[in-house]
């Protein structure tokens, strides 16, 4: 949500699909996550285009499409069809030339667990970006991670990239926020983002409003700190671009 809202009004043009059956990233933005029509569980399964799903944010240039509960019964559904993980990237590849060429980003919010809905995430993908919270469980569940990336690279993706690791909930007043960013930055290196997350009360309060960080209040630390990461991910991909014909997004 802050990632996207940030990189929006620095002035590119960002799609977030919020492919989570909870919905977070859809009520986060003001929206309701049990719209019967247009949501990414319709647009899986065929019933509507991808032009019926596009919502409209309050922020210019940052457009939503959102999340419905059916979406947890997708795996179930589509039981018995050979071609289940390349559901998503074959409706985005399919857009891509025309609508989606409209957008510099396009940002998918994925569940937390790694089931089919994630695997449709990441096959459909060109990088991620994984956020750590500076908390002891978080390490636990790198390691699953990162082998399910080693997996889709190697049946599913050959492409697929690390955008990199953004630390987030970072209290400088813990010992076990610094361990777990020493640790974080000692394995992925210089895939860490400099920018930080700090722990921010505003930055918590924000999705309970509906609204990113930005627009609920402007100054706090949180809001600024997501626009130094974008303005971190912008200076990276000019990089990238340079050297590499390929800019991933």
């Amino acid at each position: 949500i802050n990632l996207a809202a940030s990189l929006s009004i620095m002035g590119q043009n960002n799609l977030v699909i919020d492919l989570d059956p909870q919905g977070n990233a859809t009520t986060g933005f003001g929206k309701s996550n049990s719209d019967e029509e247009k949501n990414i569980y319709n647009l899986l399964i065929k019933k509507i285009n991808i032009e019926e799903t596009i919502q409209k944010t309050e922020i210019k240039n940052l457009d939503l499409i959102g999340s419905h509960v059916n979406l947890s019964g997708l795996e179930v559904e589509t039981a018995n069809d050979s071609n289940r993980a390349f559901v998503l990237k074959q409706i985005l590849s399919a857009e891509k030339s025309e609508l989606l060429s409209n957008y510099d980003n396009i940002f998918i919010d994925c569940p937390p667990s790694l089931g089919l809905i994630t695997i449709n995430c990441l096959s459909a993908s060109d990088s991620i970006i994984i956020p750590i919270q500076c908390e002891y469980f978080a390490l636990e569940g790198l390691g699953q991670l990162l082998n399910t990336i080693k997996i889709v690279r190697q049946h599913l993706n050959p492409s697929l990239d690390i955008e990199g690791v953004a630390l987030t909930m970072y209290d400088t007043r813990t010992r076990l926020s610094n361990q777990v960013a020493e640790e974080v930055k000692r394995y992925f290196d210089d895939r860490v983002f400099k920018t930080v997350i700090a722990r921010n009360v505003r930055l918590a309060e924000a999705p309970s409003f509906g609204k990113p960080a930005l627009l609920y209040d402007s100054t706090s630390m949180g809001a600024k700190n997501y626009l130094a990461l974008a303005s971190e991910i912008i200076k990276r991909n000019r990089k990238l671009f340079k050297n590499s014909p390929l800019l991933t997004k």
